[in-house]
């Protein structure tokens, strides 16, 4: 019963959400049991991951994704995670749908940011990090985004951040011009896109 439950989560990127497990004919007391045997750690409300696995390089991302299939990683959590920025976040900041449930998640701290479902579904990029599909807007969306959200996060920010992006990528304006557009920022946004030119 141990190997074919080690085997399940083997079979899953070595981790699953209890939802999951339970699905799959694991039973709670199996779950729990095996994490006071130290063969499954929680590293979240209801996710469970074999002890064996290497440490998660990034816990605080790859449980927004395990618990939150809508969830995608913007504003300055994106810079961060796309290195064009200096600072660090104290919260993941997600964007979810308008019309969508807030997940219930205690730790890590996030900030829940809505979207219109033409902002939310443009420039979604999805990478495989700690066994994970992480949502993350890219780069280009992401500095859009910040102009939108430029009150909430400091106008520092974006600068340092759109100034960081010129040194760091390949600087497309024409691309986060596509993305001001959806967010109608396209004008507040330009005249700092002529700048960097």
């Amino acid at each position: 019963m141990r190997s074919n439950i080690i085997r399940t989560f083997k079979n899953n990127g070595g981790q699953l959400h209890m939802a999951e497990a339970i699905k799959k004919g694991v039973t709670r007391y199996m779950l729990y049991s095996l994490r006071d045997e130290g063969v499954l750690e929680q590293i979240s409300r209801g996710i469970f991951r074999l002890a064996e696995m290497p440490p998660l390089s990034n816990p605080d991302l790859a449980t927004i994704a395990l618990r939150s299939s809508k969830a995608v990683i913007c504003l300055t959590s994106a810079l961060s995670f796309h290195n064009i920025t200096t600072q660090i976040p104290h919260e993941v900041s997600i964007a979810l749908p308008r019309i969508s449930h807030t997940p219930r998640i205690e730790f890590p701290p996030i900030q829940v940011h809505r979207y219109n479902d033409a902002s939310y579904q443009a420039g979604i990029e999805k990478y495989r990090t700690d066994g994970v599909v992480l949502k993350v807007y890219n780069p280009e969306k992401t500095l859009a985004d910040c102009f939108k959200f430029r009150n909430v996060i400091g106008m520092d920010i974006v600068l340092e951040a759109l100034k960081l992006y010129r040194t760091r990528m390949d600087f497309k304006a024409n691309k986060i011009l596509e993305y001001a557009k959806i967010n109608r920022v396209e004008k507040i946004i330009h005249p700092y896109l002529e700048m960097m030119i």
